[in-house]
């Protein structure tokens, strides 16, 4: 095959010449998988993990694979060519670096040289072993570059220096066909990132391709080459499939080159979402016009650079770069017919084929899903497979009211400690499957959340049958509670002044007040008494703070009082279990006292997940990780910071100390009383033990 004439240029076919001359062949070859049926794996972003592809196409029983960029072109002297932004973003998401040291390479302290004399070319990618045969490819791999790669390594696959077996780089001078499954599927591809500004900037690049420093984008010559390659192959039998690391539905410029290339279908990567997604213009785009402003934006902002450089351009490039150029601007100036708005064939007339024809797929990460295009008597079908996110954490969270709320309500959130007797939900068409407790709720007894009986008055206890607008009833209760309390510390206040002291009993949904004569049946009051009755409320503790319920599923941390920490920091430290992260609070730290950390999980094997595979150490400390629990279930009274405090500040003392000890509603003895019943602490620990 002839060389390129053209200056600085590495492009394995001829230059394109504006004079008449022969037909030159196009770097292209068919390779025939199975006529008959056939399974292609297309995934997005490997990232130098490379030994897992012969895995991935074992488990989807594929027999080739085609790779959207971001496959991990590096070897050892990449190192010294990547600068120290790329550097600590390869790090980042290199999945051959475990978890704990990644968090101990991208500590805010550490400086860009601390990972650079750690980070070795194992730590970044398996390229090197599949060079050297260590990893031998089984299945025919097709890949495009995508923007964190090594220029210089993919120059030499372009002029030969590099081959590899079943490695097939696609590239505006090299394409490929696979016959499969009744179906001639063309493969045209297009590496790097889109960034408008660098179109005509070549970085470390010899020819059309462009990078630097660890990084590659797409040139304007680039694109212009690969039109002109799609045109020499152009055949009507066969089906073209677009394979970009830019996406064809954020980039007009990438949806333009498809127009251009008669594009059939279209692959990309380069959004990093949890889901795949599938569509095609019409099924995203509001109208014809909508999909015409996204082409027209596209070229709207790469005129605003070609203004900015055409005089620079045009001065540099020679006759068969103009070829290219040309082609390129072509590409630009792609712009769909307005549809006329009205007469006959108003809907026909003008319309682009592709903006219902053209699917499109844009691929989430190697690591979180993947697409099958099973290839059978000339139909592609496809099949899409994302991790996508975990909402289990929305069992376990507790329902808001909804104030004048008129439609029936969600079914009641169960209490964690009176499951066995809480009512069914009242709306029968989502039942709520049953979910076995966690294990620290599990041995929970229901004594302390008697059901109420009528007192001495002959009123009559609460209804015991289910409640058919509960959560707004909930609220109101809560507000009348609220307020009832806020009447008797007024006349606390008032009766202090006069000599008397009474005692502030904990507000219950009963309506019945405990009578005063029965001093001995109320030796027993607690903190756990002020709770909702078990029937007619659907088992949900009130807490007198007004909190919802522990997140089941917590796993509490303890870390030493000078660590600076991000809720990032924490989610790394739990490395693969990270993903079954919900929630992470992080309580406002003062002076002097350990940092503190709640992680919600979405479900309980998610928590044991963050149990067992969190890192050793965090930050160069060894933090105290357990999972969090009750007062209760630790062996410990029950806190009384849900109970108004006096100004004896936290001792114990307070109104409602007070108010029990002269009730005579004390659980051991006080500090001595005054003959008219008042306090004798004044304060402090003085005051009864209510707990």
């Amino acid at each position: 095959m002839q060389q390129n004439s053209r200056p600085a240029s590495t492009s394995t076919r001829p230059p394109v010449s504006p004079l008449p001359r022969p037909v030159h062949q196009v770097n292209t070859q068919t390779k025939v998988l199975d006529t008959n049926h056939g399974r292609i794996l297309c995934i997005a972003d490997i990232r130098g993990r490379l030994s897992a592809l012969n895995d991935l196409a074992r488990e989807a029983n594929a027999k080739a694979i085609i790779h959207t960029g971001d496959f991990g072109f590096f070897e050892a002297n990449s190192l010294e060519r990547i600068n120290d932004r790329t550097l600590r973003h390869l790090t980042m998401y290199s999945p051959l670096i475990p978890s704990a040291q990644r968090t101990h390479l991208l500590a805010p302290e550490n400086l860009p040289a601390v990972i650079r004399s750690t980070v070795n070319i194992e730590l970044l990618s398996e390229f090197p072993l599949l060079l050297s045969g260590q990893i031998k490819l089984q299945i025919p791999v097709y890949t495009v570059w995508g923007a964190c790669e090594d220029v210089l390594v993919l120059e030499k696959f372009r002029t030969g220096a590099y081959a590899i077996e079943n490695l097939h780089v696609l590239d505006e001078a090299t394409t490929r066909c696979l016959d499969v499954g009744g179906v001639k599927l063309r493969l045209l591809g297009l590496g790097g990132a889109l960034v408008p500004h660098k179109l005509f900037d070549n970085g470390d690049g010899n020819a059309t391709i462009a990078g630097g420093q660890g990084t590659m984008w797409t040139t304007a010559l680039q694109i212009g080459e690969l039109v002109d390659t799609s045109q020499r192959v152009f055949d009507q039998s066969e089906t073209r499939l677009l394979v970009t690391h830019a996406s064809p539905g954020r980039e007009g410029i990438i949806a333009q080159l498809a127009l251009v290339l008669k594009a059939d279908l279209t692959i990309s990567a380069g959004l990093h979402f949890r889901y795949a997604t599938s569509y095609n213009e019409f099924s995203v785009q509001a109208d014809f016009e909508g999909f015409r402003r996204k082409l027209s934006s596209g070229k709207d902002g790469f005129d605003k650079v070609w203004d900015s450089v055409k005089t620079q351009v045009d001065a540099v490039i020679d006759e068969n770069q103009r070829v290219l150029l040309d082609k390129a601007l072509n590409v630009i100036e792609r712009l769909p017919p307005v549809q006329p708005s009205s007469g006959p064939g108003a809907t026909a007339t003008g319309e682009e084929p592709a903006w219902k024809n053209c699917w499109n797929w844009n691929l989430c990460d190697a690591a979180y899903g993947s697409l099958i295009l099973d290839v059978k008597e000339g139909r592609i079908s496809a099949e899409l497979k994302s991790q996508g996110f975990n909402y289990a954490y929305r069992r376990t969270a507790t329902v808001a009211p909804t104030p004048n709320s008129t439609t029936s309500p969600l079914p009641a959130v169960q209490s964690n400690n009176a499951i066995s007797n809480s009512q069914p939900p009242t709306k029968g068409s989502t039942p709520i499957p049953d979910r076995p407790l966690p294990p620290h709720l599990a041995n929970k007894s229901n004594a302390s959340t008697p059901p109420p009986a009528s007192d001495q008055t002959g009123k009559e206890s609460p209804s015991t049958g289910p409640k058919i607008n509960g959560a707004a009833e909930k609220a109101e209760k809560e507000k009348a509670k609220r307020k009832e309390k806020k009447d008797k510390k007024d006349k606390e206040r008032s009766d202090k002044g006069e000599g008397r002291a009474t005692p502030d009993v904990p507000a219950s949904n009963s309506a019945a007040a405990l009578p005063e004569s029965s001093s001995s049946a109320s030796a027993d009051v607690t903190a756990d008494d002020a709770k909702s009755p078990v029937e007619g409320s659907g088992g949900a503790r009130t807490p007198k703070t007004g909190k919802p319920p522990r997140h089941p599923w917590t796993i509490f941390m303890r870390m030493l009082p000078h660590l600076q920490v991000t809720e990032g920091d924490i989610r790394e430290f739990f490395g693969d279990a990270k993903n079954g992260i919900t929630r992470v609070n992080m309580p406002h730290p003062y002076a002097g006292k350990a940092r503190l950390a709640y992680i919600e999980f979405g479900d309980e094997e998610a928590m044991k997940a963050g149990l067992e595979k969190h890192a050793e150490s965090f930050k160069d400390t060894v933090p105290d990780v357990k999972q969090a629990t009750d007062r209760e279930s630790r062996g410990e009274p029950p806190s009384t910071r849900g109970f108004p405090r006096g100004r004896g500040g936290r001792g114990g003392g307070g109104y409602a100390a007070r108010g029990f000890a002269a009730a005579g509603l004390t659980r051991g003895q006080g500090h001595g009383h005054r003959a008219n019943g008042a306090d004798a602490g004044g304060g402090g620990g003085g005051g009864a033990n209510v707990s």
